[in-house]
């Protein structure tokens, strides 16, 4: 039984990882919204600051990894999806 969830757990991994805002979703531009939909898209604990002209949204999905979201200030879309470095 143990190796069932230990399998189904790890194939399940990759998929919450890939569960994050894509470019064109509509995020919002106040930072109530924009958490609320980060996190519904599985971008936890978003912090964030003006770059570039745009609004950039520090997070981490499930697995830990750290992202980095740009929303567009006008129209609350996102414009770019990257890994933080």
């Amino acid at each position: 039984m143990k190796l069932i969830l230990t399998t189904a757990l790890c194939l399940a991994a990759p998929l919450a990882a890939s569960a994050l805002p894509a470019v064109g979703d509509q995020i919002g531009t106040d930072p109530a919204t924009a958490t609320t939909a980060l996190e519904a898209a599985g971008c936890m604990g978003p912090k964030f600051e003006a770059e570039d002209g745009k609004i950039e949204a520090k997070c981490h999905d499930a697995a830990g990894a750290r992202w980095e979201i740009y929303i567009d200030p006008q129209s609350g879309a996102v414009a770019q999806v990257k890994a933080d470095d």
